[in-house]
């Protein structure tokens, strides 16, 4: 088996897609799946909101060491 034929025999972006949502069904059960995606954007939200602060603090930072310079 040549390599190019491995890279054919793989499952591409929509193929791939599919496969990872039927995984996360069968793990995860129908009914745990909107649970899952409500932490999910929960999570997504507080990581933002921390990427947010930190980037406030450190432009804070900044601006006070200009300051004293």
């Amino acid at each position: 088996m040549t390599l190019q034929s491995i890279f054919l025999a793989m499952p591409g972006g929509s193929e791939l897609l599919i496969i990872i949502v039927l995984a996360v069904v069968f793990i995860f059960g129908a009914k745990k799946i909107p649970e899952l995606a409500k932490t999910l954007g929960k999570a997504k939200g507080e990581f933002e909101k921390g990427k947010l602060e930190g980037e406030k603090e450190l432009n804070d930072f900044k601006n006070k060491e200009k300051k004293l310079d």
